[in-house]
């Protein structure tokens, strides 16, 4: 038998997640921890210090050779979809029981959004994504493997932030021209701002 698709969804808080700009001020990141050890979580799983500390030397070591990328809201497999990819992570590490991360926001359509409701107050929180199995008597996991981490709604809102931004943008006029502009947008300052506005009133409408 294969092992097991493992995600697990911290809030904000719960990721003691802070939000920093990069010494350059043009690069933005997320910080904080990306999975939790030693204690059962709301999925019944424990994951001992042990299996993450392996699983983030593992991952640390990919980032050296290859470049890993995060999503925003979580697939239902272990692939990486290009087109909602929003984040690379530069780095993990542990503190205490914890697997902590670092993720760069990227100048992608959907990383924009990311950082647009990021910068307009939304809290996001953040899912690891990976695999192992899991012990069906106490939850125990072993063997496990972080792919990647990516960013979502707090789990206990209805909707996930990002999907609804992104359905919202679609049903907008011009908002598929807005996408296309995110895409170009590199470093020009006026498009920034103008993408930054309309997200920002997108998100005022939605109220979330």
């Amino acid at each position: 038998m294969g092992q097991l698709y493992l995600r697990e969804d911290l809030t904000f808080e719960a990721a003691k997640m802070q939000i920093v700009e990069g010494k350059d001020g043009k690069n933005l990141y997320m910080e904080g921890i990306c999975i939790q050890g030693d204690v059962k979580n709301a999925n019944e799983r424990v994951y001992p210090v042990s299996q993450i500390a392996e699983a983030v030397d593992t991952l640390n070591e990919q980032i050296k050779t290859t470049s890993v990328l995060g999503e925003v809201d979580h697939p239902d497999d272990l692939k990486i979809n290009l087109d909602r990819v929003c984040h690379m992570i530069e780095s993990m590490w542990m503190d205490g029981p914890n697997g902590y991360g670092k993720l760069k926001i990227l100048p992608t359509p959907m990383g924009e959004l990311v950082k647009t409701m990021l910068q307009s107050g939304v809290r996001l929180g953040v899912s690891s994504r990976g695999s192992g199995n899991v012990d069906p008597h106490n939850g125990r996991v072993s063997d496990f493997e972080i792919v990647t981490v990516d960013v979502v709604a707090q789990p206990s809102a209805p909707n996930a932030y990002p999907k609804a931004i992104y359905e919202g943008l679609m049903n907008m006029k011009h908002g598929h021209h807005i996408l296309e502009m995110a895409r170009e947008s590199g470093t020009d300052g006026k498009i920034q701002k103008y993408l930054k506005d309309e997200v920002s009133r997108l998100i005022r409408d939605l109220k979330i």
